[in-house]
């Protein structure tokens, strides 16, 4: 029993998910040394009379909704294009001003939340292909080509809504963006749960990811056994303008307004951090969903730590920034290799301690 538990952990510290599972690990216990109860779960009543689940490992589950949502998208654009899109923010901003714009057309109920869902991810699918057609038919460099609606995504989501800044309000929104009544659990955990086990279904009851990876890790081999790479390019971009819909639409419920200069903003740097911190290739080919799943929630642990320590906000980012830099170099191809190098000179000086005993009593 203890030989296969040793081998499992010695095979989960190989695979891909070692770093972020270090990082994790690095990141829990400093906190419990540095408060025992950093991680307790408080049971309390909020504003609304409801009882609810609150603590500092509610907040970190609860404020990386967003940033998996969107980490899993732009995991799908690195693999198949080999490049990040980073206008990712830009694009929840135009989804969250129509999700708006079509909720304060009606009252808001469910009829008019999910006609403004499917406005909103249309709009969101239609710029996002946009990219993809740049990238795929095109041959554009993924961040030049996401670089447009970088700079005019926002000032087009102010556009939408005249300029201004609407807020939108209802008991649903409510619920969305914070509690169910009588569910103690935050709805953005819900939404992120379902939508992480839809994602995998798809990609494993479905030729869908072995293609996406095919056409990442050898485009003309891809082309060569029947794979059209510009379908799949084109196919990665709809699933990312389904991300963007969903954690625009999330934020907005969260705030009850759309401020298009603020909503996610710097978001698709975290997003691209969370798919590095996770173990996938920014150049693209194989990925792994869980990786980049538990990045993002490294990176809103990292930033409640940071603020439970009384960093101010100004300097949570470079804080940050020094954190992501250690564990992005620790799980470069340079330091494995090292890292490699110096387990098989480890073991072959074992190896021949060993063998020194035997030869003298020969």
């Amino acid at each position: 029993m203890a030989n296969k538990i040793k081998t499992s952990v010695k095979k989960i510290f190989q695979s891909q998910l070692a770093i972020p599972l270090v990082a994790l690990l690095v990141l829990v216990i400093f906190n419990l040394i540095r408060d025992p109860s950093f991680f307790s779960i408080v049971i309390k009543k909020n504003n609304l009379g409801n009882t609810v689940l609150s603590g500092n490992l509610i907040s970190i589950l609860n404020g990386a909704s967003e940033l998996v949502i969107l980490s899993i998208g732009m995991t799908l654009v690195t693999s198949a294009c080999k490049g990040q899109d980073i206008s990712i923010g830009a694009s929840a901003a135009i989804a969250g001003s129509i999700f708006v714009k079509v909720l304060r057309a009606w009252s808001v109920n469910g009829g008019s939340l999910a006609v403004a869902l499917v406005f909103a991810c249309i709009v969101a699918i239609i710029f996002c292909l946009l990219n993809g057609v740049l990238i795929a038919k095109f041959n554009i460099q993924p961040m030049i080509a996401s670089l447009i609606l970088y700079t005019a995504g926002r000032p087009i989501a102010y556009w939408i809504n005249g300029g201004a800044t609407p807020n939108v309000e209802g008991n649903l929104l409510t619920y969305v963006g914070g509690f169910i009544p009588h569910i103690a659990i935050p709805t953005p955990i819900i939404i992120v749960v379902i939508f992480v086990v839809l994602i995998n279904l798809l990609l494993k009851k479905t030729t869908l990811g072995l293609y996406i990876q095919s056409v990442g890790i050898n485009e003309r081999a891809a082309k060569l056994n029947g794979i059209n790479p510009v379908v799949w390019k084109l196919a990665v971009f709809v699933i990312l303008g389904i991300c963007v819909t969903m954690a625009g639409s999330i934020n907005v419920c969260r705030i009850g307004l759309i401020n298009h200069e603020t909503i996610l903003l710097d978001i698709e740097m975290d997003a691209i951090l969370a798919v590095a911190i996770g173990g996938n290739s920014l150049g693209g080919g194989k990925f792994k969903l869980s990786g980049s799943i538990m990045g993002a929630y490294i990176i809103q642990a990292l930033t409640i730590t940071l603020y439970a320590m009384k960093v101010s906000s100004t300097a949570v980012k470079a804080y940050k920034a020094v954190v992501i830099i250690i564990i992005v170099i620790a799980g470069s191809p340079v330091v494995k290799s090292w890292i490699s190098h110096l387990k098989n000179r480890i073991s072959e000086k074992s190896a021949a301690k060993s063998a020194a005993p035997a030869v003298e009593a020969k």
